[in-house]
């Protein structure tokens, strides 16, 4: 029997899928979303109607979504990943000519039931498109210069377009995914020995750039850079939204203050307390305990989507269900990092947690194609 008759007759079929989903996945995911919902309520002073109400829907949307692409045989989300990965693409350039402008950044196409933001589609499929790329490429050819290219051009490709929104957060971290998964394939390391040294080269440019008629970043994340270094150089300017967010979480303790009775959130001292910042106003209430718990659930997921990829034989299946995840990862990780004053402030948003459509409805499409690689999975007799 070969590898594709074995595939094809050892996966489940019709309401036995059902079976075969991974509960314990979607509890986890339910469990995070739940958390949002939570912190949404409070930091709208108890007004449920205002962020958590729609939140709510739109993870219903998503657990919708999910469950329809996780019933769809993987095989078919293979052939599609070069369609997908073209669409988005496409999307990115629209928002050259038909986007909308929010906060000083052209990042949205207005759908009418949604502001669609096509970097966060990309995300997905940029791994849907790798992954697919090394399923189809001989596994020996994996680390030739020729066919190292290819896979560096469908990064960077869509990287250009969101830079030039801009975007740098969601940049980065389409840089790092697609990179991970180039990693994850086999492509050897002095790659990205060679990329490092580049970026270090590249980071001394952008610097040195400042002030110059070719200025490699605009001024505000000039200015991040700069809150970064030294938020305390401006407590009231560009590093108040920092400095606010280590006054939130130190304040929170072991155990927090108690639900609803942050006054960082409460008293609007700190910004985008709904959206980017939320991982601080559940510090603050809920203290290190409540953080950590966080970050528990986020890890647990993590784990589910590692141990699928490595039950499954199928490459594409494997490479893409390790690539969400790791992008996943590279949400909360960048959030949290940022929200603690590690890294510049890039505005990534804390995923299933803060404010948003695209975002949440992208990631469980996402996490459909994990339940889809793990549905349809082969099976022993």
């Amino acid at each position: 029997m070969s590898y594709l008759e074995y595939t094809v007759k050892r996966v489940p079929t019709g309401p036995s899928k059902v079976l075969y989903l991974n509960w314990a996945l979607v509890l986890l995911l339910c469990a995070v979303a739940s958390v949002g919902f939570l912190m949404l309520y409070s930091v709208a002073g108890g007004n449920v109607e205002r962020w958590a109400e729609p939140q709510m829907k739109r993870f219903a949307l998503g657990l919708f979504a999910m469950f329809a692409v996780a019933f769809v045989p993987i095989w078919f989300w293979r052939n599609m990943a070069a369609l997908a990965y073209g669409l988005s693409v496409l999307l990115l350039v629209a928002v050259e000519f038909f986007g909308e402008v929010g906060m000083g950044a052209q990042r949205w196409i207005d759908l009418g039931f949604i502001r669609l933001q096509p970097s966060e589609v990309m995300k997905i499929t940029l791994v849907m498109m790798l992954a697919a790329y090394y399923d189809w490429l001989d596994i020996n050819k994996v680390s030739r210069p020729l066919f190292v290219l290819m896979p560096a051009a469908l990064i960077l490709a869509p990287t250009a377009l969101v830079l030039k929104q801009p975007d740098l957060g969601t940049a980065i971290l389409l840089l790092a995914g697609g990179g991970i998964v180039m990693f994850l394939a086999g492509v050897h390391w002095l790659y990205f020995a060679v990329i490092a040294g580049a970026g270090v080269g590249a980071v001394a440019a952008v610097l040195s750039s400042r002030g110059t008629e070719w200025q490699l970043l605009k001024d505000y994340q000039f200015r991040r850079i700069d809150t970064f270094l030294d938020p305390a150089s401006d407590p009231l300017g560009a590093g108040y939204h920092i400095t606010q967010s280590k006054i939130a979480l130190g304040s929170g303790g072991w155990s927090g203050r108690g639900f609803m009775q942050g006054t960082q959130s409460r008293l609007n001292f700190l910004p985008e307390k709904h959206t980017d910042f939320i991982f601080t106003t559940l510090a603050e209430e809920f203290g290190l305990l409540g953080g950590v718990s966080l970050l528990a659930l986020y890890v647990l997921i993590l784990v589910f989507c590692i141990s699928a990829a490595l039950k499954n034989k199928d490459r594409f299946s494997s490479l893409l269900t390790l690539g969400i995840g790791a992008t996943f990862f590279l949400y909360f990780a960048v959030n949290m990092s940022m929200v603690m004053g590690l890294m510049p402030v890039v505005g990534v948003p804390l995923p299933l947690v803060s404010y948003g459509g695209s975002a949440m409805l992208v990631l469980m499409v996402g996490f459909g194609l994990v339940q889809s690689a793990y549905i349809h999975r082969p099976r022993g007799r």
